[in-house]
């Protein structure tokens, strides 16, 4: 090859590679913006003006990355290998030719090229990472993507040219492309600095930006966050880590939910309706499950806002604590769907009917309720991130000598369940056990307290509770005894007698406070219960009424007044036993009858004229 063509290869080939457009159109303008910072003749002002203006640079760049993400990510890092090549070959050509200033003019092109290039791929890969679950999993690969390209880039820069630009390049044309290739390579590493310290500043943005891609909203969500109104609003909310589309997107989520609820009330309803044994029930087992559902949906729209507010990312504790609750209304449901069922069914038999054991029946319903808390609970466990094979596998030797030494512990512990599951007295509740008797404050863990009637506090183990008598006396909804032995003289006509006890009964089928075979009790559907048992006995309903001839006793004709008041209520029990004793003393007046009292008699045989002498006993 002749020297005229070295010559012309020399000077006019690296000149077509540096026209027009150098690295790129976003590179090449924040090299000219470096060079206008580094200007001496600044004031802080204008410094200040030109890094605002890199900023909103980079703000665009970015939008048109996430607008054209696809496109991007093909394109970056491809448009630099045939300039490389073309680089190395012209060195190669001014190595031999001895043009030593040529080969460095190249050299320095070629790092910087590398080093645009290798900015591209971090891009590129830092595109790709956006794809993550999480933020914080694109956050730990971006620290990894980061350090690496460091990595690279400090190797580019492991040579020192800056001696180079204190030659007269007006003498020479290829030391003054020399020395523009140094002042564009040296910018570039600010560049880097720059670009570093923007993709951590916009990591959150990023990410937020990348779901809207995904979610295929992202030019709305351009054209919004364009608007002037809305980038006031959001420099105000920015703040609170908050921005309008965000809370645009949480109105929406929240209104498409409360869409979504109604449609899942249908659907459901319509398959219950689809079955036979569920379709006259369709209506109770909706109401049964509406309250659920509705709190479950309530945490599911949280869990979206939080997943939104969080730059659609949820927090590894947030997503481990609202498993845990999904867990939990997932085992609710079931519970609840179950015991409805339950219910249902045990409503429609008859006992006399079903050939099986009312006992056995509401053991079987216990099991099952059970088997579902314990499968719930090892769900909420697993959901948690417990290790269910470790918690099962401890329940070994291990765990048998523990319960042994806390068996009184573990007494009371399973007397918790066993009060708390099969209902015999609730806090509130008027309960006597074991000869103490009071109102039960709380049931605990471990023991449960009474509050007694001389307003001390009692505290009673729960293990007692599974071996002694219980007596609850709130379990009653209507009927509070009312029981007397009313005691007349001898000397009372039969007649009289017979009639008091017609009036006293009709005076007491007529009473309105007290309760007879034709008061009329409305029962409490929704809380039926899924025992064959009486629905009377049950609820506490008694309406016995009872009055006969009991006894002849040593000094009087008993007459047996047995009943019931309407109100279970102390005062109110007082009140009518007063008014029923009132009437009762009307009764026996209007009948010539005297209420008997202790006396004894004593009888002269001896004399003609029998003498009796009566002798009052208080």
């Amino acid at each position: 090859m002749n020297k005229t063509l070295l010559f012309v290869l020399t000077l006019f080939i690296p000149f077509m590679l540096n026209a027009a457009v150098k690295y790129s159109p976003f590179i090449d303008q924040q090299i000219a913006l470096t060079f206008k910072m580094n200007d001496s003749n600044l004031t802080q002002k204008e410094i200040y003006k030109l890094v605002q203006k890199q900023e909103h640079m980079y703000e665009v760049q970015l939008d048109n990355l996430m607008l054209n993400k696809e496109v991007y990510i093909d394109k970056l890092g491809n448009g630099f290998d045939s300039k490389i090549f073309a680089l190395k070959k012209i060195i190669a050509i001014n190595r031999r030719a001895g043009n030593s200033y040529a080969v460095l003019r190249d050299e320095v092109r070629i790092k910087s090229l590398k080093f645009v290039q290798r900015q591209q791929l971090l891009i590129k890969d830092i595109l790709l990472a956006l794809n993550l679950p999480t933020i914080q999993a694109y956050e730990k690969k971006l620290n990894t993507l980061v350090v690496a390209e460091q990595g690279y880039i400090s190797k580019l820069y492991n040579k020192n040219y800056t001696s180079y630009l204190k030659l007269d390049g007006n003498s020479y044309r290829v030391i003054a492309q020399l020395q523009e290739n140094i002042r564009d390579f040296y910018a570039l590493q600010e560049i880097n600095s720059d670009f570093i310290n923007y993709v951590y500043k916009f990591e959150k943005r990023m990410y937020r930006l990348n779901k809207y891609v995904n979610y295929h909203i992202i030019r709305p969500a351009m054209y919004l966050q364009s608007l002037g109104l809305v980038q006031k609003i959001d420099a105000l909310l920015k703040v609170y880590d908050l921005s309008v589309m965000k809370i645009v997107i949480m109105l929406f989520m929240t209104l498409f939910i409360y869409i979504f609820r109604e449609i899942i009330y249908v659907v459901i309803q319509k398959s219950f309706s689809k079955i036979d044994i569920l379709e006259k029930y369709s209506d109770l087992l909706l109401s049964k499950l509406r309250r659920a559902i509705d709190s479950l949906l309530v945490i599911i729209n949280i869990n979206i806002i939080i997943y939104i507010f969080n730059n659609f990312s949820n927090s590894q504790t947030a997503a481990t604590v609202l498993n845990i609750i999904y867990g939990i209304y997932a085992t609710a449901i079931i519970y609840i769907f179950i015991n409805a069922l339950a219910m249902i069914k045990v409503s429609s038999m008859e006992a006399g009917q079903t050939g099986v054991k009312s006992e056995l029946i509401n053991v079987g319903l216990k099991i099952i309720n059970f088997v579902i808390v314990i499968a719930g609970l090892l769900l909420v466990l697993y959901l948690g991130g417990v290790d269910l094979t470790a918690v099962l596998s401890g329940l070994g030797i291990g765990g048998f000598a523990v319960a042994f030494a806390a068996k009184d512990t573990i007494s009371n512990f399973f007397g918790t369940l066993s009060v708390l599951f099969s209902e015999v007295f609730s806090q509130g509740d008027w309960i006597e056990i074991d000869g103490k008797e009071g109102v039960v404050v709380e049931i605990g863990i471990r023991v449960t307290t009474l509050r007694t009637f001389d307003n001390a506090l009692i505290a009673i183990p729960n293990g007692t509770f599974a071996a002694k008598d219980i007596k609850n006396w709130n379990k009653r909804k209507l009927g509070r005894r009312i029981k007397m032995s009313l005691g007349v003289k001898y000397d009372s006509k039969k007649e009289n007698i017979v009639s008091a006890i017609e009036e006293i009964r009709e005076m007491l089928v007529l009473h309105p406070d007290i309760a007879s075979k034709n008061t009329k009790y409305e029962y409490r559907d929704s809380r039926r219960s899924t025992k064959l048992v009486s629905r009377e006995d049950l609820q506490g309903i008694k309406k016995t009424l009872l009055v006969y001839l009991d006894s002849f006793d040593a000094s009087s004709i008993n007459i047996l007044v047995y009943c019931f008041s309407k109100s279970v209520k102390w005062e109110d029990w007082l009140k009518t036993k007063q008014d029923v004793m009132e009437n009762i003393m009307d009764i026996f007046e209007k009948n010539s009858l005297e209420f008997a009292f202790p006396s004894l008699s004593i009888y002269n045989e001896t004399q003609s004229s029998k003498k009796e002498i009566t002798e009052d006993f208080d």
